[in-house]
């Protein structure tokens, strides 16, 4: 019933994957980030121990997977970016999907910090640099950060010179365009992150005291499970380390061949996902068990068991009480390294993708626009010696407020403002082996954004009434509130521009509405066919 219309222009795609293993790998490498190494042990020790496993996992069902599903099939199937799959939902779509798109900026300017950490502390893990100072080492003479209530402008050479060659690094990668960039640097430096992280997980269970530490780890506190605030901890947990609902997973699948089964790559990319948290949490706190026996306390007794600290403070302290220890260090940072820079090419992608398909950009010109800007923005604010502080601020904010508004906003969309679930389940099975439920529906449309409007709202309450980290509020507004309110006023702007390379009008969304009646009603047609064939085989 439904032919092509003019009217109906698309991006092209002339980059794919070169096959659904590619996709797989660096789906799975954009998941695995600094997070899943020194969020998730903090996290699950601080909200049951093993029983936190039970949320975690209920969450991952129930909220990772069907976020992925919604992203994989939105990419999918209208193959584009965000700005361009949401828009052709609804025309007031677009700015979701530019908004998707100015959280990764805001992220990737910032993450590239952290990985330079990683590459000098890689270096400075050769001869312990840190000395039996590592807290003193890491916040005074390495990042020389200022207190809560200063900036400051001054540059510290040991960040910039690496932050640099990070970026100049994975623009030179995005440049290259998907195929020969994103995919063959994930088809290297995915395999090298486990074999690496693996190496030392192996080596940390065998030190001394690792028992308890796994003990730590492992032994479930029942008594948290009826307290709202680990469940709520295990959805946030999920939602952020799977990277779903801001663009990144929905701009990959845009780059899927029409065949490829989604559901079930979704499934083997979010428990993959989650079997490397598993397995990081068993490194760290092996790490943690030893170095408990050597102070003579307890695991529970330890501090800095999450974030920066734990990466860049307890992890050193740990490394020089170890036998061997160089040679650990060396390789926990750099998998470090190896999981922040998966991560910063799939934010980096989504960028390349809403420039090239709204202003028609080759992917070298467009990692040039977002590269040279995002470079010197990221020099500026997390090179310095404010860095730290800035860093902190920035990434709380756009996470809990930026992250979660656009996963909300897109969820809505879809299930209220432009009804397509319908349509987009179909499409999803279609094309995959899994069949997604028609309860997938109700979690996507409406659970789902609840427990989300719940974090949004219990975020900016708490902000607004208490501010965040001490921190002088001037700095809270300007590094926090503002960070937010940069990516909605530029989100703003290029909505606003026209599009340059592919036009959308009123013909092109009554075009895709009719696509999906047709797709719902062709499913119904085959459903009634298959069951009268069903019947006449009974009947002979």
């Amino acid at each position: 019933m439904s032919t092509q219309t003019p009217t109906a222009e698309q991006p092209e795609r002339k980059d794919t994957w070169t096959g659904q293993t590619g996709f797989l790998l660096a789906a799975i490498g954009s998941a695995i980030g600094l997070g899943n190494i020194w969020r998730f042990p903090g996290v699950a020790y601080a909200n049951g121990g093993g029983a936190f496993l039970v949320p975690y996992l209920v969450a991952l069902i129930a909220v990772g997977i069907p976020m992925l599903w919604l992203d994989y099939s939105l990419g999918h199937k209208f193959r584009g970016s965000p700005p361009w799959a949401l828009r052709r939902l609804k025309a007031g779509g677009e700015f979701i999907g530019w908004f998707q798109v100015l959280v990764c900026f805001v992220i990737m300017v910032y993450y590239g910090a952290v990985i330079a950490w990683g590459v000098q502390y890689m270096i400075y893990s050769v001869n312990q640099s840190w000395g039996d100072d590592p807290q003193g080492f890491f916040l005074n003479d390495f990042l020389q950060t200022v207190d809560g209530e200063t900036f400051s402008w001054s540059p510290v050479a040991a960040i910039m010179i690496p932050l640099a060659l990070v970026w100049m690094f994975v623009l030179l990668i995005i440049g290259r365009g998907l195929s020969k960039g994103v995919e063959a640097a994930n088809k290297v430096f995915l395999p090298l992150l486990v074999v690496l992280f693996l190496v030392m997980v192996f080596r940390a269970i065998f030190l001394n005291g690792a028992i308890d530490g796994l003990n730590a780890f492992f032994t479930p506190q029942w008594g948290q499970l009826s307290d709202p605030h680990v469940w709520l901890a295990a959805f946030s947990q999920v939602f952020y380390s799977l990277s779903v609902g801001f663009g990144i997973m929905l701009t990959y699948a845009s780059y899927l061949k029409p065949k490829t089964n989604l559901t079930g790559t979704a499934l083997v990319a979010g428990f993959a996902n989650s079997s490397f948290e598993i397995l990081a949490g068993i490194g760290v706190f092996s790490a943690l068990g030893f170095m408990a026996a050597s102070q003579g306390v307890g695991v529970n007794e330890l501090e800095g068991l999450t974030g920066p600290i734990l990466s860049f403070v307890t992890f050193p302290q740990i490394v020089s009480m170890m036998p061997g220890g160089s040679l650990f260090g060396v390789l926990f940072f750099a998998s470090l390294v190896l999981a922040g820079i998966t991560s910063l090419l799939s934010l980096l992608q989504v960028v390349s993708g809403g420039l090239q398909d709204k202003f028609g950009f080759s992917p070298v010109k467009a990692s040039m626009v977002l590269g040279v800007p995002a470079m010197i923005i990221s020099l500026s604010l997390f090179g310095t010696r404010s860095g730290l502080n800035n860093l902190d601020i920035v990434d709380t904010f756009i996470n809990n407020i930026g992250v979660v508004s656009t996963a909300v906003s897109m969820a809505i969309l879809v299930a209220l403002f432009a009804p397509r679930l319908k349509g987009l389940r179909t499409h999803l099975n279609s094309v995959s082996s899994v069949k997604v439920p028609k309860a997938w529906e109700a979690l996507v449309g409406v659970i789902i954004p609840a427990v989300l409007i719940f974090m949004l709202f219990s975020a900016i309450v708490g902000y607004i009434q208490e501010g965040y980290g001490g921190y002088k509020t001037s700095f809270v507004l300007i590094f926090g509130w503002g960070s937010v309110a940069f990516a909605i006023i530029v989100s703003v702007i290029l909505t606003l521009l026209p599009w340059s390379h592919h036009s959308v009008d009123a013909a092109t969304v009554a075009h895709l509405v009719e696509e999906d009646e047709d797709a719902l009603v062709n499913a119904t047609v085959s459903g009634a066919e298959t069951a009268e064939v069903t019947r006449e085989g009974g009947a002979s």
